[in-house]
């Protein structure tokens, strides 16, 4: 072993120390081996912020993006709505949540698709008084699962496929990873259905921000438009079709008002309709039924490009100057540039317009403004801002335009019309052009730290390769094989990406591994592919623990579980995944 080698070794394995003692974040520790790497000489000052311009850190940044506003759109939401009353059994309702969550996260970036899945989970949960620990760890194993069905579902596939370009000249394509993934997708799906009795009973997560501030009687207008879903429908037809979340409250026609209309009453274009319930099934009610917000086409003043136009929650203080006045009489837009979107007062039902309610210190308000003066305009008016948390109501959402990108971008990438790289930065260009994300969400969404990581660590894990490292590491490996049968060094190349995912982050677990197995391959005289696939699911699918994957994490608190409640499900997917995932790549990828 040479001394460049001791020193690369010795970096990688005090980074790997210090990811599992997580004394620092680790972002932190990648730009910390990063530098000690330049400074004894291992990797080129030249070369320091090469993985700042990889494709890789693009392709994730974008897939974020796209991930995002596919979720705020609301169309999955939507379309699991109309199925939620049919779930009626805790199998069913797991079933159709992780095959949904899998089969999105092979489209957008898994950790994205759980992000926008778990809201519906908790509300089938509410609905159906059912424990959302018995849905949200299968859900995140779904969101693994579909994650390697394709190119972009998972940062482990977009690295392989990197170090595969390196090596052959041809990175895989965005759909190389099928054949092997939807196999493995299948397979762990069923267990899913069945093996989610096998969690702890009881889990119970701790109360979110969301649902300590979960203020349930919003009163808000909005008008029925002649595109609306519910115009020549009844009130009882829109009370299903919020799912009983919203309830109509009073219509004004013709400036007549039919307070607490019955269920048969017929909507009619241009009625105002009074909507009383929380801001979340507010917000999507308006949204699917396709009503205007009364005071919406009241745009909000922009000084400059940047601003942009939002809504916040903000309690009347004692000395506001709104104590006493109504909206309309205190002239709120025209004196301060904010919308009145809602009001919720503890214990009382309003029976009078929006702008005509005589406020009081103690009520809550959703108010829509330029986000730059609200918190100048809130002094003003003396409101004081709840704790942040995101309200959508007052948000104008295009519902469509998220998929149409989406699927587009696919397509030109399938027919190799444009790289991966292209297709998706175009797709998150085009998102905030059409107004799907504004910039502050597309700032917000990027998760800066896994960026930082990736293109820290990209150099660190090269300098392995250019030391001759990796060389070596594929000898010691090719001695271990030298006993077992081709199947089995496919197996321990797997296994051992699943072993050192949990404790080095599936990203970096590849970029280390990845071209130790493509070198192992060779050494013994096998394509490098099926070796690179078997690196790519391994580092995919940890099921073992919190740590290893974000998805794992993100379900931790909200499910209530515990670190080793993971293993109890964990433990046979992982071993499922194996006994499929093997045969399948060497079908798929012949060794020789």
């Amino acid at each position: 072993m040479t001394h460049q080698q001791m020193l690369s070794f010795a970096i990688v394995a005090g980074m790997m120390a210090l990811f599992v003692w997580g004394r620092f974040r680790y972002d932190l520790v990648a730009v910390m081996a990063l530098l000690v790497a330049v400074l004894v000489g291992i990797v080129p000052a030249d070369k320091a912020f090469s993985g700042f311009s990889d494709d890789i850190v693009i392709i994730v940044a974008s897939a974020l993006l796209v991930s995002a506003a596919v979720a705020k759109s609301g169309v999955l939401e939507a379309a699991l709505n109309r199925a939620a009353p049919y779930l009626r059994s805790e199998q069913s309702q797991v079933v159709v949540l992780v095959t949904a969550v899998t089969v999105l996260s092979a489209f957008v970036k898994n950790i994205g698709a759980l992000a926008m899945m778990i809201p519906v989970a908790f509300q089938i949960a509410r609905r159906t008084n059912t424990l959302p620990s018995s849905f949200l760890m299968p859900m995140a194993f779904g969101s693994l699962l579909g994650g390697i069905v394709t190119l972009v579902g998972t940062s482990p596939n977009i690295i392989v496929s990197r170090v595969r370009g390196e090596l052959l000249g041809e990175p895989f394509g965005m759909f190389d990873f099928t054949p092997v993934g939807v196999g493995i997708a299948l397979a762990g799906v069923a267990f899913l259905a069945f093996g989610y009795r096998l969690l702890p009973k009881g889990r119970k997560g701790a109360a979110s921000l969301d649902e300590a501030l979960n203020i349930k009687d919003y009163v808000t207008e909005a008008r029925v438009i002649p595109e609306s879903d519910v115009v020549g429908q009844t009130v009882a037809d829109l009370h299903k079709l919020a799912n009983g979340e919203v309830k109509v409250a009073a219509i004004i026609r013709n400036e007549t008002r039919s307070s607490s209309p019955l269920p048969d009453v017929m909507i009619r274009e241009n009625d105002l309709l009074m909507l009383e319930g929380e801001s979340e099934a507010l917000e999507s009610t308006v949204a699917r039924a396709g009503l205007k917000l009364s005071r919406e086409h009241r745009q909000p003043e922009t000084d400059e490009a940047t601003d942009e136009i939002g809504v916040i929650e903000a309690i009347v203080g004692p000395g506001s100057v709104l104590a006493g006045w109504s909206a309309g009489r205190i002239g709120l837009y025209e004196r301060f540039g904010v919308n009145l979107i809602a009001v919720s007062r503890s214990g009382e039902r309003f029976k009078e317009r929006l702008r005509t309610i005589t406020l009081r210190p103690g009520d809550v308000l959703v108010l829509q403004g330029n986000l730059k003066k609200l918190p100048d305009t809130l002094r003003d008016l003396g409101c004081l801002p709840l704790a942040e948390r995101e309200i959508r109501l007052g948000n104008a959402r295009r519902s469509f335009v998220p998929v149409a990108i989406l699927g587009v971008t696919m397509v030109l990438v399938a027919f190799n019309v444009l790289p991966v790289s292209i297709a998706f930065f175009g797709a998150g260009v085009l998102l905030v052009l059409f107004g799907a994300l504004t910039l502050r969400e597309a700032y917000e969404t990027i998760e800066w730290p896994i960026i930082v990581m990736l293109g820290a660590l990209i150099p660190v894990s090269e300098s392995i390769r250019t030391t001759g490292g990796t060389d070596l590491i594929a000898g010691w490996l090719s001695s271990a094989a030298q006993m077992l049968p081709p199947t089995g060094a496919l197996v321990l190349i797997m296994v051992a990406a699943m072993a050192v995912t949990p404790f080095l982050n599936n990203a970096a677990t590849v970029l280390v591994m990845a071209p130790i197995a493509a070198s192992f391959a060779t050494q013994l005289g096998f394509r490098p592919d099926a070796f690179l696939m078997a690196v790519a699911i391994g580092a995919a699918c940890d099921f073992l623990t919190p740590i290893g994957h974000q998805c794992n994490t993100l379900v931790m608190g909200p499910g209530g579980y515990r670190f080793g409640d993971y293993w109890r499900l964990g433990l046979p997917l992982s071993i499922i995944v194996v006994a499929v995932g093997t045969p399948l790549i060497m079908f798929f990828w012949p060794l020789g």
